[in-house]
């Protein structure tokens, strides 16, 4: 789009970034990304507005929360309870902060004021207004925690992720290959500042641990955290073996559980729970580990380059992983929980991603190669005959570009899914 600014040319480019032209100089201006994005979960944001008095939106630290609600609540006030005076007034004086805030407010990391939430009850309870109050917050554990011991049936509950494939292709600043795309991940500030994953996820950690970790957990060895963080990395796309990580990280395995407890409140990685459809009587029944982001799983494995990951020992999983993650955020965008699953026999028959969300399941092989081969279809073959599905509910999602619907199953890229 081109304007006249009295003798300059302005251009925008790429939806962000801004140029003025002129005789005598060019100037580039970064606009904040996040405002330029549209993000996927808005419509549905406003609708439970109309229907709530309280609407919480939670996610990971650093996923756009706090900037998607003052772009889409202008006019509503935004208290941030990170603020020390601001947590101490609402903890010292909880009806106070009320009556200063007593409507079209944004709470953020309410979870930091426990006690306010039996006050809010009070106070929506009384004025009988929706979208009175949106809380946010990063700390799923300890706002649920709340919520269902002063709010049940009061607030409806979003989940805000990082920027989904479909967000980022429809702003026009998709990276330029598959492998870029994992490499580089979602996180909004990522995309907004135009920086390289190394300069961004190794402080991402850092902080996750300052804060969330010892918010959640005392943990005194801080090092051996990491330490099972990285093992949890390596075994992305696996079947989760807490006794092996245990053993590996030094640990028992009741920390090995209460650690991993950690990273799924906190949006580091996610459980695939195996599909239990009696097909096969012998079906393995522990989940699948997956990171909720693909940039942050390839810093934690120490992955330097997106170049790096065609000959990586885990690039078959972390593209698995990347796929997985757009159905996972299709859901969240919906305001729905994600009814994915994935089946596997114990003699080694596997369906990496099975849709449970419609009246039939639909299957999903994900592969990483570029070239389309018979083999991919076999887990596909076995799994349709002990189902009875049709061939519409088999699908090969592969890293090539050739869209193809055949007899048996449909061949589909990354666009399609």
């Amino acid at each position: 789009m081109r304007t006249k600014l009295l003798d300059c040319e302005l251009v925008i480019k790429k939806s962000y970034k801004f140029t003025i032209e002129s005789k005598n100089c060019t100037i580039f201006v970064s606009l904040n990304l996040n405002d330029m994005i549209d993000r996927i979960i808005t419509p549905k944001l406003k609708h439970l507005m109309t229907l709530y008095p309280i609407v919480l939106l939670t996610g990971p630290r650093q996923s756009g929360k706090s900037t998607l609600l003052k772009s889409v609540l202008p006019d509503y006030d935004y208290v941030s309870l990170e603020d020390l005076d601001n947590r101490e007034y609402a903890k010292n004086d909880p009806r106070g902060f009320i009556a200063a805030h007593p409507d079209k407010t944004i709470i953020d990391e309410a979870q930091l004021v426990p006690s306010l939430f039996s006050y809010l009850q009070t106070h929506i309870d009384k004025e009988q207004r929706d979208g009175m109050f949106v809380l946010s917050g990063s700390q799923n554990f300890l706002l649920m925690q709340q919520i269902s011991q002063s709010l049940a049936g009061r607030v409806a509950i979003l989940e805000l992720m990082p920027f989904s494939r479909r967000e980022l292709k429809s702003a026009g600043i998709l990276p330029r290959n598959v492998w870029q795309e994992i490499f580089v991940g979602g996180y909004p500030r990522l995309h907004d500042k135009q920086m390289h994953p190394t300069e961004y996820y190794p402080y991402y950690i850092r902080t996750y641990i300052e804060r969330d970790v010892r918010q959640l957990k005392n943990i005194s060895d801080l090092s051996l955290f990491i330490k099972f963080i990285k093992l949890c990395a390596g075994r992305i796309g696996q079947i989760l073996n807490i006794s092996s990580i245990a053993n590996d990280c030094g640990i028992a395995v009741s920390t090995a559980q209460a650690w991993l407890s950690v990273l799924e409140t906190s949006y580091i990685i996610y459980l695939l729970r195996p599909d239990y459809n009696n097909f096969s009587k012998r079906l393995v029944k522990s989940p699948k580990l997956y990171f909720c982001d693909t940039g942050l799983a390839c810093s934690i494995l120490e992955i330097k380059a997106a170049n790096q990951l065609e000959s990586h020992y885990l690039n078959g999983g972390l593209f698995e992983n990347y796929v997985i993650n757009q159905f996972l955020k299709a859901s969240y965008n919906d305001g729905i929980e994600p009814h994915l699953s994935f089946w596997r026999d114990s003699k080694g028959n596997e369906i990496d991603l099975i849709d449970n969300s419609g009246e039939k399941q639909i299957a999903y092989e994900i592969k990483s190669a570029k070239t389309f081969s018979t083999d991919f279809v076999k887990g596909l073959h076995y799994w349709s005959k002990l189902s009875q599905a049709e061939a519409s509910q088999c699908n090969v999602v592969y890293a090539g570009e050739k869209v193809m619907q055949m007899s048996d199953c449909n061949l589909l890229t990354l666009n399609e899914i």
